[in-house]
C-alpha cells in the first residue's frame, strides 16, 4: 500500500484519500460530494474529509461538472449591491445553497433591463443550474431569456403581475397597512405617501396597500408621489414634490427606507424636525436604521428568510423542472422607533 506521505509528496488523489481512510473510491467521492455525503455515515465522512484535509486534497469542481452535467453554481442577480437590503437575502439564498452543495454567483444588475440581460446571459454561458433574480419588473424581459434559454429561475423580493416563475416576496399590502394603522392610531389624519417605481410589485403594492388602509381609516388617500428609483435622492426629490402639493401633512409612510432617508433629508432642509412635525415611518428596516436619528419607525421584512425560502424553491425545481410555479408571501412586522409620535 502507497504511504500517505508519498501520496501527499505526489499530489494528492482520490484513490490516495481512499486508500488511506480504508474506504473504496466511490465512498470517498460520495463523502466530499456534499450533495452526496448523507447517503454514508457521518463518521465515514469526518475520516475521508480529515484526510483529505491532511493531504490537501481539493475536489475537481469542473471535472464534475463534466460527469454530471451540473456546475452547482446558481446566479444571484441584484438591482443593487450597495443596498444593504441585500446582504441578509444573500445570506439566506447562500445558506440554503451551501447545505445542497451549491454555491452562487452574485452580480450586479443595476436598474437597466439591458445590463442585466447582458449579465443573466454571461451566467447563463458559465453554465449555471438556476438563477435568483431580485431585480424583477412587473412584466419582465429579463426572465423571458431565462426562461427561452431552459434556465430554472426563481423571483426574490419583487415579483411579476402573472406569474411565471415562483417567487418569495413580502406580504407588501399587510406592511403598508401595518405602518398606516399605527399612524392613525397615534391621531394622524394627514397622511402622504413616498410610493415606489409603478414599474415594480413592491411599489404598486405597497401603494395599494397604503390607499386601501387610508380609506378603511375614513381618510383621503389621495397624497402620493411615486419616486423614480428606490434612492435616498430620488426619496428627497419625491418628498419635496409630497409636502408642496399637500401641504399641512403631519405623517409620511415610505415604501421604502432609502426613500424615508430622503424624506429625513428633506425635512432638514425646510428646517422641520421628525417627528416633532412630521411623524415618518419606512419598510424593509434595513441594516443601521436603527442607528440613525431619530430611528426609523419601519416595516420589518424577513429578508434572510426569504432568501433561504427563494433558494429552496429553486433547488426544488432543479430536482423537479415540472414543480409547479408557487409564490410565497412573508409575514411583515411593524418596528417602533424614534421616527413616529403623536399628532400635536
Amino acid at each position: 500500500m502507497k504511504s500517505a506521505a508519498s501520496a501527499v509528496a505526489r499530489g494528492a488523489t482520490l484513490q490516495s484519500i481512499a486508500e488511506a481512510a480504508g474506504v473504496h473510491r466511490s465512498t470517498a467521492a460520495r463523502a466530499l460530494d456534499p450533495a452526496q455525503a448523507h447517503r454514508i455515515s457521518p463518521e465515514v465522512v469526518e475520516k475521508v474529509r480529515a484526510e483529505a484535509l491532511r493531504q490537501g486534497y481539493r475536489r475537481d469542481a469542473i471535472a464534475a461538472s463534466l460527469r454530471t452535467g451540473r456546475s452547482r453554481l446558481v446566479g444571484v442577480v441584484l438591482p443593487d449591491l450597495a443596498n444593504p437590503v441585500f446582504a441578509p437575502i444573500l445570506d439566506g439564498v447562500g445558506a440554503a445553497l451551501a447545505e445542497a452543495g451549491y454555491s452562487m454567483l452574485v452580480a450586479d444588475g443595476g436598474t437597466d433591463a439591458a445590463r442585466q440581460t447582458a449579465i443573466v446571459e454571461e451566467l447563463i454561458a458559465r453554465r449555471v443550474d438556476g438563477l435568483v433574480l431580485a431585480t424583477a419588473r412587473r412584466s419582465d424581459s429579463v426572465l423571458t431569456v431565462c426562461l427561452d434559454a431552459g434556465v430554472p429561475t426563481v423571483l426574490v423580493n419583487r415579483a411579476e403581475d402573472l406569474p411565471r416563475a415562483s417567487s418569495v416576496v413580502s406580504d407588501d399590502i399587510c406592511g403598508m397597512r401595518l405602518a398606516v394603522e399605527h399612524l392613525v392610531g397615534l391621531g394622524h389624519r394627514r397622511i402622504g405617501h413616498l410610493a415606489g417605481p409603478d414599474g415594480l410589485s413592491t411599489g404598486v403594492l405597497r401603494r395599494q396597500g397604503f390607499e386601501a388602509a387610508m380609506r378603511a381609516a375614513g381618510l383621503d388617500p389621495t397624497a402620493i408621489t411615486v419616486a423614480r428609483a428606490y434612492s435616498r435622492a430620488e426619496g428627497q426629490a419625491a418628498t419635496a414634490a409630497l409636502l408642496d402639493a399637500a401641504p399641512g401633512l403631519t405623517a409620511i409612510a415610505a415604501s421604502n427606507d432609502l426613500l424615508a432617508l430622503g424624506a429625513y433629508l428633506e425635512l432638514a432642509r425646510r428646517g422641520l424636525s421628525c417627528p416633532h412635525d412630521i411623524s415618518i415611518v419606512g419598510h424593509n428596516d434595513m441594516p443601521l436604521v436603527d442607528m440613525i436619528a431619530p430611528p426609523l419607525t419601519t416595516v420589518r421584512i424577513a429578508h434572510a428568510q426569504m432568501g433561504e425560502a427563494a433558494a429552496r424553491l429553486l433547488l426544488e425545481r432543479l430536482a423537479d423542472p415540472d414543480a409547479e410555479i408557487c409564490a410565497r408571501l412573508m409575514p411583515a412586522q411593524l418596528i417602533l422607533r424614534g421616527s413616529t409620535q403623536a399628532v400635536r
